[in-house]
């Protein structure tokens, strides 16, 4: 191909998933272009271009519909797909390049962070007739099923954010049944959200309804959209996508596909990392209201140098008071709680970015980077560096093991 492809971008700009399947596509076309990248920025209601003079080379679209698909088809050009799943039974579409998200992977995750808050009442609230909405309802379900806990579900209808309006509406549709069932639940009860829009709407739910977010409802989201999930009150946590990864690897099979190759992946995996734990998820599960004011304390400031006396002050009692309350609610002193914090934000920092050591932690409320390293050997029976270096390889071996999947499915 001596001129730069042409390539569509059927991908909506409003979401974290598709900003970040864009992130990883441009980040390819940099590497390895130059393309001519077409694209309108907006929600799902994406169409390939109509111009006459626009003679495309290939196609990365999310699937929408069924006429969709066969629109695409139609127009002969290779393609990268993601949605299939939605209407593999409406029609062959077997040729498409499929950008597949590991739904039951993210749903196991979701379940085990909130068995993890210690909660013994569990529910789910997904999109009405959304097939990955309901895959991850009904891993959620089996997850906490294999532990004897039960979870009830409830369904709203999946909102349209392509005009204002309508979504307005079906919000103000949505929200009287939605209030209705969370007040129903028994709390506190670990609820997981399909995804963070989902997770949004439950939180607004939830101010509607009296209940407190995270003491009688923990709220966990997928996407990990940080301006939406930084923005909703409180700050929603979600299942981290591997979704510029994927994009990068939809980019490179749709490379070889104009070249006339056929790509070495047939299925882009995208993957779940890690739980980014926010606000909505701190569950203080402690029967002595002292002890569970001190530990949100500790959990607000964990990024912060504070020390045990801070602790005191903030509770009110004494300190050998506060103590003995901890020992008995918690199995273990204050100073563990503070240091136990720490560890957790720094883990968080480990894998989420590129900080150094140092820097860690600095930001996870470390005196000095001694004694968080000393600290975290000590904890987790490793250096902060071969734990970074760990998670890393196993993030490589399940890429390696879903592409290995993919190609012989």
């Amino acid at each position: 191909m001596t001129t730069a492809p042409k390539v569509a971008l059927l991908l909506e700009t409003s979401t974290e998933y598709g900003r970040g399947l864009l992130r990883g596509i441009v980040r390819y076309a940099q590497l390895n272009g130059p393309w001519s990248i077409h694209i309108s920025p907006g929600h799902l209601g994406q169409a390939l271009p109509r111009a006459k003079t626009w003679r495309g080379h290939g196609v990365i679209a999310r699937i929408r519909s069924s006429a969709m698909a066969r629109t695409i088809r139609a127009s002969g050009l290779p393609v990268v797909a993601s949605s299939l799943e939605e209407f593999a039974h409406k029609g062959d579409l077997s040729g498409f390049c499929e950008i597949r998200t590991d739904s039951p992977r993210i749903a196991r995750m979701a379940a085990e962070h909130l068995v993890e808050r210690e909660l013994k009442n569990f529910a789910f609230c997904g999109f009405r007739g959304v097939q990955w909405s309901s895959s991850r309802e009904k891993v959620f379900r089996e997850t906490l099923a294999e532990q004897g806990l039960a979870c009830r579900a409830h369904r709203i209808e999946m909102p349209s954010w392509a005009q204002q309006p309508d979504w307005i509406r079906s919000y103000e549709r949505e929200q009287p049944g939605l209030v209705d069932w969370l007040k129903s639940l028994p709390v506190p009860v670990g609820l997981m959200a399909c995804n963070d829009i989902c997770g949004h709407e439950v939180l607004l739910a939830c101010a509607a309804a009296g209940l407190r977010v995270p003491d009688d409802v923990a709220i966990i989201g997928v996407d990990n959209d940080e301006l939406l999930c930084g923005l909703s009150d409180p700050p929603l946590s979600s299942v981290a996508l591997n979704l510029e990864h994927a994009g990068y690897e939809a980019a490179s099979a749709l490379d070889e596909m104009m070249a006339g190759r056929v790509p070495q992946q047939q299925i882009i995996a995208v993957e779940p990392t890690i739980v980014v734990a926010r606000r909505s998820t701190e569950v203080v599960s402690a029967n002595d209201p002292v002890v569970a004011a001190a530990v949100r304390f500790i959990r607000d400031h964990a990024g912060r140098v504070i020390d045990v006396p801070h602790v005191v002050r903030e509770t009110g009692i004494s300190r050998r008071t506060l103590e003995r309350r901890f020992a008995l609610s918690r199995g273990r002193s204050v100073l563990a709680e503070i240091t136990r914090c720490r560890l957790e934000r720094a883990k968080r920092l480990l894998l989420e970015t590129d900080l150094p050591v140092y820097r860690v932690a600095e930001r996870s409320g470390f005196q000095n980077v001694k004694t968080f390293i000393r600290s975290f050997q000590m904890v987790e029976g490793e250096s902060a560096t071969d734990f970074r270096v760990r998670l890393a390889a196993e993030q490589m071996k399940q890429r390696r093991r879903t592409r290995t999947n993919g190609s012989q499915a």
